[in-house]
Parts: structure tokens; sequence; C-alpha cells
């Protein structure tokens, strides 16, 4: 599959053509990518250009079917373990049994172990030698580069004495050809094979949170035909607007709403919350989530692709595919880091071979492929992907949704929350708490005239209006010219009266006496409660008083957040007197009133420019222009497109104790690739040495190419195994 088209995403759009290594299936079209280098863009299976690695679907999908390269390589694996069990008896035998060293050197003998070790070689680590050779082509030398220069170059030096003996032995002035390094070659391949076994069956247990997420999906639906009668069908076969009964103790099957029925939800597969959640007719519900004991019947209102559970895999295995900015270090390290190991290799060859012992041919041979191989940078390149893909899914387990791993990395250093207060300190749905009639008017009359005009506006606060009249069963009445003044309320005609809902600058423009409203307000406001000014026939006729609840765990967590570190500043469009009771009640030092949604982007631009990292929480819908200006934007609410789409982190359940978690989870993250990064580079600092010989002169002590590939193996291990404790890391 040569010349297949890749585009590059960083920044400006591009194109460029390299030769990428095919396998499997060649008329698959899905799109793949490399879980190290996500920009690269690949049709079909292949190995990326750049590191070697197979490519990854780019789009995460459940299947039954099982990963075809951990297949191939587990494949390869067992039959080379079974020929190069043989190699290694006879080298671990040398060593305790002289007569195995003595009578095992003969021409039969080469013979026996090339017959052994081609197959290992040449099949077993064919992959290796293409990735390798493809490196070379393309100039992107990697680790399998190195493995491929050290096997081959094991392996076809002894091929030669085995077939040219005679040759080497007068080239070298001895009696007996030079020994062979068969058992070197086959069982290092072996060991890498190992490796790769390793590390793709761990980067499918990184996606187990994905899939235990998909898991949770129902696989048929009770659909409720148009002649009433039931049936069950697969889930694939719901469509928009179907009716569907959600029996006691079922899934709900999609995304839909109530339309009959009452019952309690467990939506902690996708919230994290413990309690169930109270569900009436008009409430949504989410596909996957658990119905209690009360039967629904639901309209479907998202299917497929659409749900949110679709959408929230989807985030998650994009964000899975996304850079850190710390793996650049990484990237920059690693594009200096091969060609060096490489004159590294050569320096030590040729330092053993004119200075060494005898034989020089063959200590220069060993040293150098041991250093070739002790430092295969895959430790290095799988330090921050493995971090960032376990990471992401753990947070998608507790309802915490990374768009991209700057985000979980910037996260870490944020020192300033700012906090938008309506649907993030609060729940976002005001309700009536007190209306006051003035003398000559009706408690009932004042209500129901403000919700026969409030019923036309859009206002949040007018719908708790409409609600409370509707609680009371009052009928609206017809209203003429209806005309909304924005920032100040609604006026209208009913019944030949003009009716005048909302502030001061509405109703003095209209010459209407405020006073007595100012002043009757004023209690209302110092306790955080919004006042809503009513003027009948230009006369001050009453207040109607509104709250929007704080959540229950707000302070809970504003005192959590301040114990990591974190400023805490309130902006909310309220005016000073209610914005500051707000903040007393919440002990927020920093608040900000009167603030338009257009204002909010100029406040986070504005601390961001003396030297703060900003995070801005909101609801993702209004605020997304703050959103996106901070460092992180953290969306609130229940992860709708927009939000995913305006914030680096969405918070599915619209709580702030889920910053809490997200906080902690960056911290972790960032503490997990730091400890990688640490393993792979000491690794590599003090493992090249000694590969290459340095403690040779000392203490006579060489590091055999069995071993330096041993302990490749392990460092790659050792960095999967950390990183995949962050899978049940407690947030």
């Amino acid at each position: 599959m040569d010349n297949q088209h890749h585009s590059c995403h960083t920044g400006e759009a591009h194109e460029h053509r390299v030769s990428a290594v095919p396998m499997g299936d060649a008329t698959d079209t899905q799109t793949y990518t490399c879980p190290m280098h996500p920009q690269i863009r690949h049709i079909g299976p292949g190995s990326c250009p750049i590191c070697g690695m197979a490519l990854e679907p780019a789009e995460f999908a459940l299947s039954d079917k099982p990963d075809p390269e951990l297949v191939d390589m587990t494949k390869r694996f067992w039959v080379s373990l079974a020929l190069s069990l043989p190699l290694l008896t006879k080298v671990m035998g040398e060593h305790f049994i002289p007569w195995i060293h003595e009578n095992l050197n003969n021409d039969w003998a080469r013979f026996a172990q090339m017959a052994l070790a081609t197959p290992v070689v040449l099949w077993g680590g064919w992959p290796f030698f293409v990735r390798g050779w493809q490196s070379l082509r393309t100039l992107k030398l990697n680790m399998f580069t190195l493995i491929a220069l050290g096997v081959g170059v094991a392996y076809f030096y002894s091929l030669a004495i085995t077939i040219f003996p005679q040759a080497f032995m007068s080239l070298m002035g001895q009696n007996r050809p030079p020994e062979v390094y068969y058992e070197a070659a086959a069982i290092i391949t072996t060991l890498v094979l190992l490796g790769q076994v390793l590390e793709l069956k761990a980067r499918s247990q990184t996606n187990s949170a994905l899939r235990a997420l998909f898991d949770l999906a129902p696989k048929t639906a009770r659909l409720i035909g148009a002649d009433g009668q039931e049936r069950d069908v697969a889930i694939s076969e719901v469509m928009v607007g179907d009716k569907l009964r959600v029996r006691p103790g079922e899934k709900i099957p999609v995304d839909g709403v109530v339309i009959d029925g009452h019952s309690s939800v467990d939506q902690s597969m996708l919230t994290g919350e413990s309690l169930p959640v109270e569900k009436n007719e008009n409430d949504k519900v989410t596909g996957a989530t658990l119905n209690g004991t009360g039967a629904l019947v639901i309209r479907a209102e998202r299917v497929g692709l659409d749900t949110m559970l679709s959408q929230i895999v989807a985030q998650v295995a994009k964000a899975q595919r996304s850079r850190a900015p710390i793996q650049r270090m990484a990237d920059i390290v690693s594009g200096y880091f091969v060609p060096i190991v490489v004159l590294v290799a050569l320096t030590t060859a040729l330092i053993w071979g004119v200075w060494g012992p005898e034989p020089r041919l063959g200590f220069a041979l060993l040293n150098a492929i041991a250093v070739l191989i002790i430092a295969c940078p895959c430790a290095l390149g799988l330090a921050t992907p493995m971090s960032i893909i376990a990471g992401t899914g753990r947070a998608a387990q507790v309802g915490i949704l990374i768009r991209d791993a700057a985000a979980l990395e910037s996260f870490e250093k944020v020192d300033t929350l700012i906090i938008d207060k309506t649907g993030t300190l609060t729940e976002g749905k005001p309700r009536l708490i007190e209306l006051v009639a003035f003398d000559g008017f009706e408690y009932d009359e004042i209500l129901q005239l403000a919700a026969s005009l409030d019923a036309l506006s859009e206002h949040p606060l007018a719908q708790a209006i409409v609600n409370a009249a509707k609680e009371k069963s009052l009928q609206l009445l017809q209203v003429d010219n209806f005309q909304s003044v924005t920032g100040k309320g609604v006026t209208g005609t009913i019944n030949g009266r003009k009716i005048m809902i909302g502030n001061r600058a509405l109703l003095e423009a209209d010459a209407v006496n405020c006073e007595e409203l100012i002043a009757r307000a004023t209690p209302f406001r110092e306790q955080g409660q919004g006042v809503i000014y009513l003027a009948i026939a230009n006369v001050a006729a009453g207040l109607i008083v509104v709250a929007d609840p704080i959540k229950p765990t707000t302070s809970q967590a504003l005192e959590q957040l301040k114990a990591l570190g974190i400023k805490i500043v309130m902006l909310t469009g309220d005016n000073v007197t209610t914005a500051k009771a707000i903040a007393d009640k919440l002990k927020i030092d920093d608040f900000q009133a009167d603030v338009l949604p257009t204002r909010k982007a100029e406040i986070v631009q504005k601390l961001m420019s003396q030297g703060r990292l900003v995070a801005m929480a909101g609801d993702g819908v209004n605020d997304a222009p703050a959103l996106a200006s901070a460092s992180v934007g953290i969306a609130m609410g229940n992860g709708t497109d927009i939000a995913m789409e305006s914030a680096g982190i969405t918070l599915i359940k619209g709580d702030l104790l889920g910053i809490v978690r997200a906080r902690r989870l960056s911290r972790s993250v960032m503490k997990n690739i730091r400890e990688n990064l640490f393993f792979a580079f000491i690794y590599n600092a003090l493992g090249v040495p000694v590969a290459a010989g340095i403690l040779y002169p000392f203490f006579g002590i060489l590091l055999s190419p069995i071993i330096a590939s041993a302990a490749m193996a392990f460092s790659s291990f050792s960095v999967i195994a950390n990183a995949l404790r962050l899978r049940s890391v407690k947030i």
C-alpha cells in the first residue's frame, strides 16, 4: 500500500506522501491513525511512517473481532519461542557444561542453529525488518531501525560464517571458525515479539473504559407501533420519533423524552452520581441509563451515533488520539536519539575491534548489537500516549469528558477559576419565592397578569412565573402589543391595561414611580434573591421575587478547589447587592456583578494578561466566547454538542465536584507522564554506556545482547504498567 495519502493536522492543512506498511485486509476503507503521532491519517491498516507503530482505527468502534496485529504478533511469538528455546538451552548450557561448548561448535551444530534461527528471524521478525527498512527510506529513524540493525547484523554475520567458514578462518588467522550468534538474533527477535504482544494487549486494555460504556447500551428496544401493538426490535432499527416502552429494571434504549409514566433512573454510568434521578412527563432520559421500579413510555429523540453515549465515546476516543504539549519534548529527543545511538554503536564496534581483547570482532559485534537493542526508544514513545489514553478513559467513567490532551495538561497548572453563577454555582432553574401585591391589587390577579405576559417571553425567569401560575391553575389571558425590551423586561396590553414587567429602567422610561418598589425590594436583594418590578396601567402594582437555588454540592466543591490552590472568581449578570449576598454565602472573595455575556471573555483575557492561568466554567452556550478564550474551558451541564465543542473539559453532571475530580485527574496523569519519561530517560542514560562496555575495564562486566533485549522489553513493560495504574486512580 505504497504512496498512500496521509494528512497532517498541525495547524495548517497540507499533504505529504509516504510509504506505509500494509497490514490486514487491503480492502478496508476505514481511516487509521497512529496513537503516538495522530497527525498521520491512512486509509486501511498499516504502520506509522514516523515511529513504525501499528495504526489504529481513527474512530473507536466496538467490535467482536480480535485485533489482527495482536493475533499475528502472538502467532509469531509462540512459533519463535518454540524454535528459540533449544538455542537458549545451548547458550545457557555452555556456561555450566564445558562439553557443550567443546562439541557443539562444529559445522553440523552451526547448520542446526541456522535452521532453528532462520524462521525466527526471517518470518517472526519480518515486520521489524520491513518497518526498519521503511524508516531508512523515509529517514524517520525509530526503534525498528535499531532492532532491524541489531538482529540483522547478528544473523547475517552468523550466516556468512556458516556458509564460508574457511574464509573467516583465513581472515582471522584461526584454525577454527569464529563463534556464531544465531541464539542472540533469535532470542532478541522473540523478546521483541513478546514486548509487542504485551504492548498491544495493554493498548487494548486502556480502552476498557470505553468498551465498558459500550457494553452498557441495550441491544434491543420495545417499540410501540401505530396500532398500539408492542414488539422487540434491534436497537439499530429505532428511528427518531418512535414510541418505546421501558419496563421496570430495563435499560433505556436511546436518548428521548418521557411522554407517559413516572420512575427513578440510575444515571451513575454517565454522571457518577449514586442517587437515582426522578423522571416525570417531559423529562429527558439518556440511553443506557437504568430504569427503576416505574414504567415509562418515551419518544426517541437521538438514536445511533447521535446519542449521548455515542458522543461520549467519540469524544474520549478523539482525546486519546490527541497530543499533550509535553510529548513534544519526547519527540524532539527521539528525533536526535536514534542517529546518536547508531553512531555510538559504530564507535563501540570500532573501539572493541581495535583495542578490545580477542576475539576482537566477536566483542565488537556483540557490544554494538547490545547498544542498538538496549537503546530502542519504545519506552520513550509510549510514555505520554499510554498515560493520556488511560487517563481520559478513567475520566469518562466518572462523567468527565476531556476534549484533548492539551486541556488535561493545562488544567494541572490552572491557578484561577472563573465561574458563571447561573447554572454553575446554582441549579439554573429559577423558582418563584414570593409575590408581593401592593394595595389595590390581589395576589392571584398579579400572578395571572404576569404569567400571561411572560408566557410569550423566552427568559428563564419568565418560565418560573408561568410555572407558578400553572401550579395554581390560573388561566392565561390574551396579550396584545407584546414587546420585549432587551436588558429591561417585557410589556403588553391585557384587557385594555398596559402591563410592564422588568427592572427600574423599564418602568421609569414610562414615568412609573418606583420609590415604593425600590424600598420594598431591598430586603430581598440583600438575601441574594432576584426582584422583578410589576406595573399595571402605569402604577406600581407589586414585586415578583425569584431565586435560583444554589446546588447542594457547591459549597463543598469550592472549599476543595481553594484547598487545591485555585483562586475563585464569580461572574454574574445580577446587580451588586444580589451578587454580594451569593458571594458572602459561598465565601467567594472576588466577584463581578452586572456582567453581560460579551464582557466575560474580556475579563478572562484581562486576568490572563496578568500572567494567571485561567479556567472558565460555564454552561457552554452563552459562555462560549469566554470558554474559548480561557486556558481551559469547562462546560457544565448534560454534555450537549455545543458544550463539548466550546470547552476543553465537559462535566456531564453539572456539578462543581466534577471540577475537583478533573483537577485531581490532571495532576495524576501529568505525574504519571513525568514518571514514565523519567523511567525512559534514566533507563537509556544508564543502559547505553553499560551495553557499550564501560564497566568492562573495571569490573569485567559485559552486557549480553540477549540481556539487553530483555531489559528493553522490561522498560516498555514498566512504562505500560505505570500508565495502567490510572485506570483505577481515586479522583
